[in-house]
Protein backbone atom coordinates (compact mmCIF):
# COMPACT_ATOMS: atom_id res chain seq x y z
CA UNK A 1 0.00 0.00 0.00
CA UNK A 2 1.18 3.33 -1.03
CA UNK A 3 1.76 6.53 1.48
CA UNK A 4 -1.46 8.00 -0.53
CA UNK A 5 -3.08 4.75 -0.09
CA UNK A 6 -3.16 4.20 3.68
CA UNK A 7 -5.97 5.55 5.62
CA UNK A 8 -6.18 7.98 7.73
CA UNK A 9 -5.49 7.87 11.55
CA UNK A 10 -8.49 8.15 13.98
CA UNK A 11 -8.33 11.32 15.57
CA UNK A 12 -6.15 11.70 18.78
CA UNK A 13 -2.31 12.31 20.58
CA UNK A 14 0.14 12.01 18.05
CA UNK A 15 2.53 9.19 18.11
CA UNK A 16 5.66 10.19 20.52
CA UNK A 17 8.71 10.97 18.38
CA UNK A 18 12.07 9.07 18.80
CA UNK A 19 14.06 10.85 22.45
CA UNK A 20 12.91 10.71 25.99
CA UNK A 21 9.73 11.01 26.97
CA UNK A 22 8.35 14.62 26.75
CA UNK A 23 8.04 16.60 30.35
CA UNK A 24 5.21 18.12 32.29
CA UNK A 25 4.83 21.40 30.53
CA UNK A 26 4.69 19.85 27.02
CA UNK A 27 1.96 17.42 28.68
CA UNK A 28 -0.84 20.67 28.94
CA UNK A 29 -0.42 22.24 26.07
CA UNK A 30 -2.75 21.77 22.86
CA UNK A 31 -5.93 20.47 22.56
CA UNK A 32 -5.20 17.46 25.00
CA UNK A 33 -3.49 20.16 27.13
CA UNK A 34 -6.79 22.06 27.39
CA UNK A 35 -8.63 19.50 27.69
CA UNK A 36 -6.93 17.28 30.52
CA UNK A 37 -6.61 20.66 32.46
CA UNK A 38 -10.86 20.87 32.25
CA UNK A 39 -11.01 17.03 33.70
CA UNK A 40 -8.58 17.98 36.52
CA UNK A 41 -10.47 21.37 37.30
CA UNK A 42 -13.18 18.67 37.79
CA UNK A 43 -11.54 16.38 40.03
CA UNK A 44 -10.73 19.06 42.17
CA UNK A 45 -14.44 19.76 42.90
CA UNK A 46 -14.96 16.23 42.92
CA UNK A 47 -12.78 15.65 46.00
CA UNK A 48 -14.12 19.22 47.79
CA UNK A 49 -17.57 18.05 47.18
CA UNK A 50 -16.83 14.26 49.13
CA UNK A 51 -14.68 16.08 51.77
CA UNK A 52 -16.76 19.54 52.73
CA UNK A 53 -18.93 17.63 54.70
CA UNK A 54 -15.88 16.56 57.28
CA UNK A 55 -16.15 19.55 58.73
CA UNK A 56 -19.87 19.60 59.11
CA UNK A 57 -19.64 16.28 60.93
CA UNK A 58 -20.26 18.25 64.68
CA UNK A 59 -23.17 20.76 63.14
CA UNK A 60 -25.03 18.00 61.14
CA UNK A 61 -24.74 16.11 64.35
CA UNK A 62 -26.28 18.60 66.72
CA UNK A 63 -29.02 19.50 64.25
CA UNK A 64 -30.23 15.58 63.61
CA UNK A 65 -29.21 14.17 67.05
CA UNK A 66 -26.91 11.48 65.88
CA UNK A 67 -23.00 10.79 67.11
CA UNK A 68 -19.76 9.30 65.47
CA UNK A 69 -21.70 6.26 64.64
CA UNK A 70 -23.72 8.02 62.61
CA UNK A 71 -20.79 10.22 61.20
CA UNK A 72 -19.23 6.82 60.03
CA UNK A 73 -22.43 6.15 58.08
CA UNK A 74 -22.46 9.79 57.15
CA UNK A 75 -19.28 8.99 55.20
CA UNK A 76 -19.40 5.35 54.39
CA UNK A 77 -22.95 6.43 52.10
CA UNK A 78 -20.49 8.10 49.70
CA UNK A 79 -17.95 5.19 49.51
CA UNK A 80 -20.72 3.04 49.32
CA UNK A 81 -22.13 4.89 45.94
CA UNK A 82 -18.83 5.67 44.90
CA UNK A 83 -17.87 2.21 44.79
CA UNK A 84 -20.64 0.21 43.41
CA UNK A 85 -20.80 2.53 40.33
CA UNK A 86 -17.24 1.87 39.52
CA UNK A 87 -17.68 -1.29 37.84
CA UNK A 88 -21.06 -0.05 35.87
CA UNK A 89 -19.10 2.89 34.99
CA UNK A 90 -16.71 0.88 33.05
CA UNK A 91 -19.16 -1.07 31.32
CA UNK A 92 -21.34 2.25 30.35
CA UNK A 93 -18.15 3.62 28.59
CA UNK A 94 -17.57 0.54 26.88
CA UNK A 95 -21.00 1.07 25.14
CA UNK A 96 -21.39 4.80 25.42
CA UNK A 97 -17.61 6.13 25.47
CA UNK A 98 -15.84 7.16 28.55
CA UNK A 99 -16.43 11.56 27.95
CA UNK A 100 -19.95 10.59 27.68
CA UNK A 101 -20.23 8.85 31.19
CA UNK A 102 -17.51 11.38 33.01
CA UNK A 103 -19.37 14.14 31.96
CA UNK A 104 -22.80 12.35 32.91
CA UNK A 105 -21.43 11.65 36.16
CA UNK A 106 -20.14 14.86 37.20
CA UNK A 107 -23.96 16.04 36.53
CA UNK A 108 -25.05 13.49 39.17
CA UNK A 109 -22.46 14.56 41.55
CA UNK A 110 -23.16 18.14 41.26
CA UNK A 111 -26.98 17.80 41.58
CA UNK A 112 -27.27 15.37 44.13
CA UNK A 113 -24.95 17.64 46.74
CA UNK A 114 -26.80 20.24 46.10
CA UNK A 115 -30.23 18.23 46.28
CA UNK A 116 -28.17 17.21 49.92
CA UNK A 117 -27.59 20.71 50.96
CA UNK A 118 -31.74 20.77 51.08
CA UNK A 119 -32.15 17.17 53.12
CA UNK A 120 -34.73 17.25 55.66
CA UNK A 121 -33.49 14.61 57.67
CA UNK A 122 -30.72 12.53 58.22
CA UNK A 123 -31.67 9.45 56.13
CA UNK A 124 -32.26 11.37 53.49
CA UNK A 125 -28.88 13.47 53.72
CA UNK A 126 -27.20 9.89 54.20
CA UNK A 127 -29.42 8.85 50.84
CA UNK A 128 -27.90 11.60 48.80
CA UNK A 129 -24.64 11.09 49.76
CA UNK A 130 -24.80 8.20 48.52
CA UNK A 131 -25.92 9.65 45.24
CA UNK A 132 -23.84 11.76 44.91
CA UNK A 133 -21.08 9.36 45.70
CA UNK A 134 -22.41 6.92 42.94
CA UNK A 135 -22.26 10.28 40.84
CA UNK A 136 -18.27 10.20 41.58
CA UNK A 137 -17.91 6.60 40.53
CA UNK A 138 -19.30 7.37 37.31
CA UNK A 139 -17.05 10.49 36.56
CA UNK A 140 -14.09 8.75 38.20
CA UNK A 141 -12.98 5.91 35.97
CA UNK A 142 -14.05 6.84 32.68
CA UNK A 143 -12.52 10.31 33.70
CA UNK A 144 -9.03 8.91 34.16
CA UNK A 145 -9.07 6.73 30.45
CA UNK A 146 -9.71 9.87 28.61
CA UNK A 147 -6.74 11.47 30.64
CA UNK A 148 -4.97 8.69 29.45
CA UNK A 149 -6.35 8.42 25.62
CA UNK A 150 -5.38 12.18 25.45
CA UNK A 151 -1.77 11.65 25.70
CA UNK A 152 0.70 9.46 23.91
CA UNK A 153 1.80 5.96 25.30
CA UNK A 154 5.08 6.93 27.58
CA UNK A 155 4.21 10.30 28.17
CA UNK A 156 0.93 9.48 30.20
CA UNK A 157 2.84 9.37 33.86
CA UNK A 158 3.05 12.84 34.46
CA UNK A 159 -0.66 14.26 33.31
CA UNK A 160 -1.94 10.63 34.70
CA UNK A 161 -0.23 11.50 38.00
CA UNK A 162 -1.20 14.98 38.23
CA UNK A 163 -4.87 14.31 37.85
CA UNK A 164 -4.75 11.57 40.33
CA UNK A 165 -3.35 13.66 42.90
CA UNK A 166 -5.47 16.65 41.93
CA UNK A 167 -7.90 15.62 44.58
CA UNK A 168 -5.93 16.35 47.34
CA UNK A 169 -6.65 20.03 46.15
CA UNK A 170 -10.18 19.41 46.28
CA UNK A 171 -9.92 17.60 49.40
CA UNK A 172 -7.24 20.42 51.31
CA UNK A 173 -10.27 22.97 50.26
CA UNK A 174 -12.76 20.95 51.64
CA UNK A 175 -11.41 20.74 54.76
CA UNK A 176 -9.37 23.79 55.37
CA UNK A 177 -11.57 26.28 53.70
CA UNK A 178 -15.03 24.05 54.64
CA UNK A 179 -13.77 24.78 58.16
CA UNK A 180 -13.13 28.28 57.95
CA UNK A 181 -16.93 28.98 55.66
CA UNK A 182 -19.07 26.82 58.03
CA UNK A 183 -19.79 29.86 60.25
CA UNK A 184 -20.93 32.05 57.82
CA UNK A 185 -22.38 29.44 55.73
CA UNK A 186 -23.40 26.32 57.89
CA UNK A 187 -22.79 22.87 56.76
CA UNK A 188 -26.01 23.23 54.37
CA UNK A 189 -24.24 26.16 52.69
CA UNK A 190 -20.87 24.85 52.46
CA UNK A 191 -22.48 21.61 50.37
CA UNK A 192 -24.48 24.02 48.46
CA UNK A 193 -21.40 25.71 47.58
CA UNK A 194 -19.75 22.54 46.18
CA UNK A 195 -22.66 21.20 44.07
CA UNK A 196 -23.55 24.77 41.93
CA UNK A 197 -19.42 25.02 41.05
CA UNK A 198 -19.38 21.41 39.74
CA UNK A 199 -22.61 22.23 37.91
CA UNK A 200 -21.23 25.04 36.29
CA UNK A 201 -17.94 23.56 35.53
CA UNK A 202 -19.73 20.38 33.54
CA UNK A 203 -20.20 22.76 30.28
CA UNK A 204 -16.60 24.44 30.49
CA UNK A 205 -15.23 20.47 30.20
CA UNK A 206 -17.83 19.67 27.63
CA UNK A 207 -16.29 22.33 25.26
CA UNK A 208 -12.77 21.40 26.05
CA UNK A 209 -12.41 17.72 25.81
CA UNK A 210 -13.07 16.47 22.17
CA UNK A 211 -15.50 14.30 21.20
CA UNK A 212 -12.67 11.69 20.13
CA UNK A 213 -11.14 11.11 23.37
CA UNK A 214 -12.96 8.02 24.66
CA UNK A 215 -15.18 8.08 21.85
CA UNK A 216 -18.36 5.33 22.30
CA UNK A 217 -17.67 2.78 19.29
CA UNK A 218 -18.74 2.70 15.40
CA UNK A 219 -22.51 2.64 14.92
CA UNK A 220 -23.35 -1.10 14.74
CA UNK A 221 -20.39 -2.24 17.11
CA UNK A 222 -20.60 -4.16 20.48
CA UNK A 223 -17.97 -4.47 23.19
CA UNK A 224 -16.53 -8.35 22.99
CA UNK A 225 -19.29 -10.81 24.10
CA UNK A 226 -18.45 -12.74 27.36
CA UNK A 227 -17.53 -11.79 30.71
CA UNK A 228 -14.70 -9.07 30.17
CA UNK A 229 -11.14 -10.08 31.10
CA UNK A 230 -10.75 -7.14 33.38
CA UNK A 231 -13.38 -8.24 35.57
CA UNK A 232 -11.77 -11.75 36.10
CA UNK A 233 -8.29 -10.11 36.31
CA UNK A 234 -6.03 -11.99 39.39
CA UNK A 235 -4.05 -8.71 39.26
CA UNK A 236 -6.74 -6.69 39.40
CA UNK A 237 -8.66 -8.42 42.09
CA UNK A 238 -5.16 -8.26 44.42
CA UNK A 239 -4.67 -4.79 43.37
CA UNK A 240 -7.82 -3.85 44.50
CA UNK A 241 -7.73 -6.33 48.06
CA UNK A 242 -4.58 -5.43 48.80
CA UNK A 243 -5.09 -1.85 49.40
CA UNK A 244 -8.46 -1.30 51.28
CA UNK A 245 -7.22 -0.36 53.51
CA UNK A 246 -5.28 2.42 52.26
CA UNK A 247 -8.45 3.89 50.98
CA UNK A 248 -9.91 3.85 54.20
CA UNK A 249 -7.32 5.45 55.92
CA UNK A 250 -6.35 8.67 52.86
CA UNK A 251 -10.17 9.12 52.39
CA UNK A 252 -11.08 9.35 56.59
CA UNK A 253 -7.96 10.53 57.87
CA UNK A 254 -8.35 14.18 57.08
CA UNK A 255 -12.37 14.47 57.39
CA UNK A 256 -12.00 12.63 60.76
CA UNK A 257 -8.59 15.06 62.06
CA UNK A 258 -10.99 18.11 62.20
CA UNK A 259 -13.69 16.86 65.10
CA UNK A 260 -10.62 14.81 66.39
CA UNK A 261 -8.95 17.50 66.59
CA UNK A 262 -11.45 19.70 68.27
CA UNK A 263 -12.62 17.18 70.69
CA UNK A 264 -9.91 15.24 72.00
CA UNK A 265 -7.14 18.17 71.02
CA UNK A 266 -9.03 21.54 72.35
CA UNK A 267 -7.65 22.90 68.82
CA UNK A 268 -9.80 25.53 67.22
CA UNK A 269 -11.81 24.44 64.06
CA UNK A 270 -9.00 26.71 61.91
CA UNK A 271 -5.75 25.05 63.53
CA UNK A 272 -7.62 21.69 63.30
CA UNK A 273 -9.18 22.41 59.53
CA UNK A 274 -5.55 23.43 58.30
CA UNK A 275 -3.66 19.92 59.92
CA UNK A 276 -6.27 18.15 58.21
CA UNK A 277 -5.86 19.98 54.85
CA UNK A 278 -2.01 18.19 55.31
CA UNK A 279 -3.19 14.68 55.35
CA UNK A 280 -4.19 15.06 51.87
CA UNK A 281 -3.03 18.02 50.06
CA UNK A 282 0.74 16.95 49.89
CA UNK A 283 -0.28 13.88 47.66
CA UNK A 284 -0.25 16.80 44.77
CA UNK A 285 2.90 16.90 44.85
CA UNK A 286 3.54 12.48 45.27
CA UNK A 287 1.08 12.13 41.96
CA UNK A 288 3.06 13.22 39.18
CA UNK A 289 6.53 11.10 41.19
CA UNK A 290 4.20 8.11 41.28
CA UNK A 291 3.16 8.71 37.81
CA UNK A 292 6.84 9.32 36.22
CA UNK A 293 8.51 6.15 38.52
CA UNK A 294 5.93 3.93 36.90
CA UNK A 295 7.07 4.38 33.39
CA UNK A 296 10.53 4.31 34.21
CA UNK A 297 11.10 1.45 36.72
CA UNK A 298 9.66 -1.83 36.60
CA UNK A 299 9.66 -2.54 40.89
CA UNK A 300 6.18 -1.79 41.34
CA UNK A 301 5.56 -4.14 44.01
CA UNK A 302 8.21 -2.62 46.03
CA UNK A 303 7.13 0.38 45.93
CA UNK A 304 3.85 0.32 46.26
CA UNK A 305 5.07 -1.65 49.55
CA UNK A 306 7.42 1.20 50.91
CA UNK A 307 5.06 3.93 50.19
CA UNK A 308 1.75 2.38 51.71
CA UNK A 309 3.23 0.20 55.09
CA UNK A 310 5.84 3.36 55.95
CA UNK A 311 3.77 6.43 56.39
CA UNK A 312 0.60 4.09 57.47
CA UNK A 313 2.91 3.10 60.66
CA UNK A 314 3.42 6.39 61.21
CA UNK A 315 -0.34 7.41 61.65
CA UNK A 316 -0.61 5.09 64.79
CA UNK A 317 1.59 7.67 66.47
CA UNK A 318 -0.18 10.68 66.26
CA UNK A 319 -2.42 10.03 69.79
CA UNK A 320 0.99 10.53 70.91
CA UNK A 321 2.63 13.33 69.64
CA UNK A 322 2.43 17.54 69.51
CA UNK A 323 1.37 19.54 66.42
CA UNK A 324 4.64 19.66 64.25
CA UNK A 325 5.07 16.28 64.41
CA UNK A 326 1.12 15.76 63.68
CA UNK A 327 2.10 18.27 60.74
CA UNK A 328 5.07 16.21 59.47
CA UNK A 329 3.12 13.06 59.68
CA UNK A 330 0.31 13.74 57.69
CA UNK A 331 2.15 15.67 55.29
CA UNK A 332 4.17 12.81 54.65
CA UNK A 333 1.24 10.02 54.91
CA UNK A 334 -0.36 12.29 52.00
CA UNK A 335 2.50 12.79 49.46
CA UNK A 336 3.40 8.54 50.04
CA UNK A 337 -0.45 7.74 48.80
CA UNK A 338 -0.49 10.46 46.39
CA UNK A 339 2.35 8.00 44.91
CA UNK A 340 1.05 5.21 45.45
CA UNK A 341 -2.39 5.95 43.42
CA UNK A 342 -0.85 7.72 40.82
CA UNK A 343 1.23 4.18 40.20
CA UNK A 344 -1.77 2.15 40.75
CA UNK A 345 -3.44 4.56 37.77
CA UNK A 346 -0.76 4.14 35.28
CA UNK A 347 -0.37 0.47 35.73
CA UNK A 348 -2.98 -1.29 34.16
CA UNK A 349 -1.75 -1.20 30.27
CA UNK A 350 1.36 -2.35 31.65
CA UNK A 351 -0.82 -5.49 32.96
CA UNK A 352 -1.14 -9.43 30.99
CA UNK A 353 -3.73 -9.14 29.11
CA UNK A 354 -4.65 -5.46 28.79
CA UNK A 355 -7.49 -4.63 26.56
CA UNK A 356 -7.43 -0.99 25.74
CA UNK A 357 -11.14 -1.08 25.29
CA UNK A 358 -11.14 -2.46 29.10
CA UNK A 359 -9.65 0.77 30.61
CA UNK A 360 -11.78 2.32 32.12
CA UNK A 361 -13.42 -0.95 33.77
CA UNK A 362 -9.78 -2.30 34.79
CA UNK A 363 -9.58 0.30 37.18
CA UNK A 364 -12.63 0.88 37.45
CA UNK A 365 -12.75 -2.94 38.85
CA UNK A 366 -9.96 -2.69 41.41
CA UNK A 367 -11.37 1.06 42.58
CA UNK A 368 -14.16 -0.09 43.22
CA UNK A 369 -13.09 -2.96 45.47
CA UNK A 370 -10.91 -0.32 47.57
CA UNK A 371 -13.98 2.19 47.99
CA UNK A 372 -16.32 -0.82 48.99
CA UNK A 373 -13.68 -1.97 51.46
CA UNK A 374 -13.40 2.10 52.46
CA UNK A 375 -16.65 2.19 53.30
CA UNK A 376 -16.29 -0.26 55.63
CA UNK A 377 -12.96 0.88 57.70
CA UNK A 378 -14.63 4.13 57.60
CA UNK A 379 -17.92 2.76 59.29
CA UNK A 380 -15.48 0.52 61.89
CA UNK A 381 -13.24 3.67 62.05
CA UNK A 382 -16.73 5.57 64.24
CA UNK A 383 -17.55 3.01 65.78
CA UNK A 384 -14.12 2.66 67.53
CA UNK A 385 -14.27 6.23 67.95
CA UNK A 386 -18.02 5.75 69.95
CA UNK A 387 -16.60 2.32 72.07
CA UNK A 388 -13.02 3.18 72.72
CA UNK A 389 -12.25 6.81 72.05
CA UNK A 390 -10.59 9.07 69.81
CA UNK A 391 -7.00 7.22 70.24
CA UNK A 392 -8.52 4.14 68.40
CA UNK A 393 -9.19 6.04 65.28
CA UNK A 394 -5.33 5.80 64.22
CA UNK A 395 -5.12 2.52 65.22
CA UNK A 396 -7.72 1.64 62.85
CA UNK A 397 -6.55 3.67 59.87
CA UNK A 398 -3.29 2.97 60.56
CA UNK A 399 -3.24 -0.48 61.12
CA UNK A 400 -5.92 -1.32 58.64
CA UNK A 401 -3.81 0.44 56.14
CA UNK A 402 -0.81 -2.29 56.83
CA UNK A 403 -2.62 -5.18 57.17
CA UNK A 404 -3.97 -5.35 54.07
CA UNK A 405 -0.75 -5.54 51.74
CA UNK A 406 -0.67 -8.67 53.05
CA UNK A 407 -2.03 -10.00 49.74
CA UNK A 408 0.26 -7.80 47.98
CA UNK A 409 2.65 -10.50 46.78
CA UNK A 410 0.32 -12.49 44.83
CA UNK A 411 0.49 -9.02 42.37
CA UNK A 412 2.88 -9.86 39.34
CA UNK A 413 6.10 -8.12 38.95
CA UNK A 414 5.67 -6.06 35.83
CA UNK A 415 7.76 -4.44 33.00
CA UNK A 416 8.47 -1.92 31.58
CA UNK A 417 6.10 -2.99 28.67
CA UNK A 418 3.51 -4.89 27.31
CA UNK A 419 3.59 -6.63 23.77
CA UNK A 420 0.05 -5.55 22.49
CA UNK A 421 -3.18 -8.28 22.42
CA UNK A 422 -4.41 -8.30 18.98
CA UNK A 423 -7.28 -5.59 19.85
CA UNK A 424 -4.56 -3.07 20.87
CA UNK A 425 -3.22 -3.85 17.79
CA UNK A 426 -6.01 -2.75 15.44
CA UNK A 427 -7.40 -0.04 18.08
CA UNK A 428 -5.28 3.25 16.70
CA UNK A 429 -4.13 5.31 18.84
CA UNK A 430 -4.16 5.17 22.72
Amino acid sequence: MTPAEAPPRPPGPDPPPAGPPAGARSAFRGTAGRATLALIALRVLYAFNWFDVGPGLPAIGVEFGIGSVGWGLLLAAFFAGAGALQIPAGLLARRWGTRSVALGGAVVLGGAVLASSLAPSFLALVALRAVAGAGAGLFFSPAIALVTTLHAEGRRGVPVGVFSSAYTVGAGLGLFAGALLLGPLGWRGLLALGGILTLGLVPVALWFVPRWAGAPPPAGARPAPGIPRALTSRSLWVLGLSFIGLEGASLSAGQYFVPYAEAARAWSPALAGGIAALFVFPSFFGGPIGGGLTERFANRRTQLAVFTAVPAALLLAIPFVGLGAIAAIGSLFAFAFGMVYAIMYVLPPYLPGFRRDELSLAIGMFNGIQLAGGALVASIAGWAVDVYGYSSLWWVLGGGAIATLVLLPLFPVTGRTVPPSPDRASAGPA
